[in-house]
């Protein structure tokens, strides 16, 4: 075990979204011995900053489900993978022709920049973006659609995501890839950018084999990160796909699942 790569929400964090004394322990014992401990999430570098300093996290993450890697304590880019805004436009009329009332936002510069349509942040809580959605404010939608994208966010006031997420599968549009995170909004990336795309240029870049890679993860947006690793770890209340997609199945976040993994391995 070279290098543990976690999802955060659900996975590591508790459901009070606190790092436990027990995780915290395991993570420093890992490091210790030269393992890289990096965080693997759809947040952004904003949402890691809050909780930095009680993981420990100071060297490498990857952000927005893949598509972006900084290195936390340099603020070092490593690369940055962005959905075009010919695409982004297209995407949002087709769906808008098939479901009214749908509100969008783009995620942009790094992670820094949150540029949500008007109505938005109405509807939309601290927890969603680890933003105060007073900070947000509210565009036109064409300013939205107007420019690249590292994150494009698609959510309704009422329908669920998941329902959101069958019928842009359903249309049969290219160029782009989306995914759940368990939060309140359908994600969509650059095409072909998964957890897993992002974890693989990583590992190249620190001479890091797959083999050597543990990863944890608890929703749809792991599931290709799980298969990826040498050794993926599902947590015990992910979806049946999550399951299915790892080596092994852990406690749950509630329950240290990570910690006990990481501190069996170790031995």
């Amino acid at each position: 075990m070279r290098l543990i790569a976690t999802d955060l929400d659900g996975t590591l964090l508790d459901s009070a979204s606190a790092v436990s004394p027990r995780t915290r322990a395991a993570l420093d014992a890992a490091r210790d011995r030269g393992i890289h401990v990096v965080p693997v999430t759809a947040r952004q570098p904003i949402g890691l900053r809050a909780i930095a300093a009680d993981a420990a996290f100071d060297d490498w993450a990857l952000c927005s489900n893949g598509a972006y890697a900084v290195h936390l304590a340099e603020g070092r880019m490593l690369f940055a993978e962005e959905l075009p805004a010919a695409t982004i436009r297209t995407l949002a009329e087709a769906l808008r022709a098939s479901i009214p009332g749908l509100l969008f936002a783009s995620v942009r510069e790094g992670g820094e920049t949150f540029v949500a349509q008007q109505g938005y942040a109405e509807i939309a809580d601290l927890s969603d973006h680890k933003r105060d959605p007073k900070t947000m404010g509210g565009v036109p939608l064409d300013q939205v659609l107007s420019a690249p994208s590292l994150k494009f966010v698609i959510r309704h006031p009422e329908l669920a995501p998941a329902a959101l997420f069958d019928t842009l599968r359903s249309l049969g549009l290219t160029g782009f890839e989306a995914t759940l995170s368990g939060a309140p909004f359908v994600e969509v990336m650059a095409e072909g950018v998964t957890k897993a795309t992002g974890l693989a240029r990583l590992c190249a870049h620190l001479g890091i084999d797959r083999a050597d890679v543990v990863a944890f993860g608890d929703a749809l947006n792991d599931v290709e990160m799980l298969r990826w690793a040498g050794r993926g770890v599902a947590m015990a209340d992910a979806a049946p796909v999550v399951q299915d997609a790892a080596d092994e199945t852990t406690v749950s976040n509630d329950e240290d699942g990570v910690a006990r993994v990481i501190e069996r391995l170790l031995g």
